[in-house]
């Protein structure tokens, strides 16, 4: 941690930065990066509204909490110790509209994998035909492709479409997911891009697929919402985070 770290941002925020850098690494450890493009945020809990989001230019597998940076809902860096850190346009736009929007969404992820973009081209969007898909049956938001997402005009539909779920497909771009904390947000995306995955490759196999009863969906649904009260969301991002437990002291720099 530099100096104007220490002296100047509070241990609260220093932790979520850790946190998020840890967040990033392990996306890229999953493979759901896009170079440098692609964003993942953390409203911090100060009372403020800012939010942190990454540095652009720096790879997900480098990122370290002094390349986060601490936004408004404007877009402006509201951090003395890093303000000359450069935000991705539309990481600000689409994350400012969730995080403005939802109050209880702390963590946003945004991902341009192959198999999400490939899922958010279909017609049909998200099919259930795997039990990850069926953790969003009926629990997803679809985002009409608007262009590259540098408009503030377009947070509105954007926070519209996405209602009251957690993550979202943005037709023809990619994927949204969120949660109330990194571990919620993580869980959400590692299942979402692995449903994506299993559609794309049964739809390659040329045969008819099998759909479960609607009855089945909503019943699979509803058991994937009892992982919060069992703890399993949480004990699972504590064995995600052992993946990458030897980069500690560089992410926590």
């Amino acid at each position: 941690m530099n100096n104007c770290s220490v002296f100047n941002m509070p241990e609260s925020e220093w932790h979520a930065r850790c946190q998020l850098a840890a967040l990033y690494r392990l996306v890229a450890h999953f493979r759901m990066t896009d170079l440098i493009d692609t964003h993942i945020s953390m409203r911090l809990d100060d009372g403020t509204g800012h939010f942190l989001i990454n540095r652009y230019g720096v790879l997900f597998e480098h990122m370290r909490a002094s390349d986060l940076v601490r936004i408004d809902k404007d877009g402006k860096v509201t951090d003395p110790c890093f303000p000359n850190h450069r935000v991705n346009r539309a990481g600000f736009v689409i994350h400012s509209a969730i995080h403005e929007a939802r109050a209880d969404l702390h963590c946003v992820i945004h991902t341009h994998t192959a198999a999400g973009i490939a899922v958010s081209a279909q017609v049909d969007g998200l099919l259930p035909i795997s039990q990850h898909a069926l953790k969003f049956y009926n629990r997803i938001g679809y985002h009409r492709y608007e262009g590259i997402a540098t408009r503030v005009e377009e947070r509105e539909q954007l926070v519209r479409d996405l209602g009251a779920h957690n993550a979202m497909i943005l037709c023809n771009h990619g994927l949204l997911a969120a949660g109330a904390s990194v571990a919620h947000a993580f869980q959400t995306i590692f299942i979402l891009e692995r449903a994506c995955q299993a559609q794309i490759q049964a739809m390659a196999g040329g045969n008819a697929l099998n759909l479960p009863s609607a009855e089945t969906c909503e019943f699979t649904a509803r058991q994937f919402e009892q992982d919060d009260e069992s703890g399993l969301i949480e004990l699972g991002w504590a064995a995600a985070l052992s993946l990458i437990q030897n980069q500690q002291e560089a992410y926590c720099s």
